[in-house]
């Protein structure tokens, strides 16, 4: 991944982040690969993606067009998936205020960069690794993303969504440092 992500704007930053993984997507060969996640195959991965994420909006209003199945077709259910996601970030609205009722109020891009672009970076980890693939993933953006999620550990771990953390280095990489973090073994 072209380093640098963390200094974009959300609409370039989601293509460049949605970009990278679609690099993965289309490269998988086996969707019933084991993936770093326990309980997930490589279509899995997709599949959270391509799922919570249009629920999260409609929570807050906003309606996304159904993708494809991923069952069907994964690679068209992610590149549906993600054109849809950028278009409400290249849209008119995306500065609109978004309430979502449990994650609060944010510009809709803001929203969008926060709970969405960033779990399709950290996921990239994971449907990279189910193919035997390490990641080229923006070291500033990890190491961002771990500075802000460090402070609430303890509220991310008791929400479920996050594994116990691995131990690694202390002079591992950003992008190492984070996938142990939401509970990834890095080794």
């Amino acid at each position: 991944m072209t380093n640098g992500i963390a200094d974009l704007a959300p609409a370039q930053r989601h293509r460049a982040v949605a970009g990278e993984f679609a690099k993965y997507v289309v490269a998988t060969e086996d969707w019933d690969a084991q993936s770093p996640v326990a309980d997930w195959v490589a279509r899995d991965v997709v599949r959270h993606l391509v799922e919570w994420f249009p629920a999260f909006l409609a929570d807050g209003g906003i309606i996304l067009e159904p993708s494809p199945s991923v069952d069907v077709d994964p690679v068209a259910a992610w590149s549906a998936h993600a054109a849809a996601v950028q278009a409400l970030l290249d849209g008119d609205n995306a500065q609109s205020e978004f309430t979502h009722p449990r994650a609060g109020t944010y510009p809709l891009s803001t929203a969008i960069d926060m709970f969405y672009t960033a779990d399709v970076f950290m996921h990239t980890w994971d449907l990279a690794r189910a193919s035997g693939v390490t990641p080229d993933l923006d070291e500033q953006f990890a190491s961002n993303l771990l500075g802000g999620m460090a402070p609430i550990e303890e509220m991310l771990r008791s929400s479920g969504q996050y594994g116990p953390a691995k131990p690694v280095a202390d002079d591992a990489s950003a992008v190492v440092k984070l996938a142990a973090f939401i509970g990834r073994d890095p080794a």
